[in-house]
């Protein structure tokens, strides 16, 4: 049964993770825990627009955290937000709604999918995709309020909607 989760190739993501450590100056790190099991996942992350530039992450995690991370780091950069979250919510949905995979770049994802009849474990192999889109929320975020010039006046709120409208 526990064979099905650890399989060789898992074992073999978990034991070569790339883009391990921490960047310098990113646009945003998220920190992802799973309170269950103790994993923790902290992920740098740079963006040039709604593109992922740069990435890098400290992983204290189990083997499924460990696997997941791998294969997150091996396709995140040149991916963009929308297609980050949508992964999310793809992995979640696998685990936890008997969704399928994701496919393309992301079919090594598939290899997580007996995780869902283990909901313990659930946790821990999301950690990395929802880190990655706390740091996008981040940095869209403050890309945001310093577009907005003016979002501390409330006087200039009407002006700008008005403009954006029009």
């Amino acid at each position: 049964m526990l064979n099905d989760i650890y399989n060789k190739r898992i074992i073999e993501l978990a034991g070569n993770i790339p883009r391990l450590g921490r960047l310098d100056h990113p646009d945003a790190t998220a920190t992802a825990h799973s309170k269950l099991c103790g994993s923790t996942v902290k992920v740098d992350l740079k963006m040039d627009g709604a593109v992922v530039t740069d990435f890098a992450h400290d992983v204290k995690a189990c083997a499924l955290g460990q696997a997941s991370s791998s294969i997150m780091a091996r396709h995140v950069v040149g991916s963009n937000a929308d297609e980050l979250r949508a992964l999310r919510e793809t992995v979640r949905k696998m685990l936890k709604e008997n969704g399928a995979p994701p496919d393309g770049k992301w079919a090594d994802v598939a290899l997580l999918e007996p995780v869902r009849d283990y909901k313990a474990r659930h946790a821990s192999t999301l950690l990395t995709f929802d880190a990655v889109v706390d740091a996008i929320n981040q940095i869209e975020a403050k890309a945001k309020h310093a577009g907005s010039g003016a979002a501390d006046d409330p006087a200039s709120a009407p002006k700008q909607t008005a403009a954006a409208q029009g």
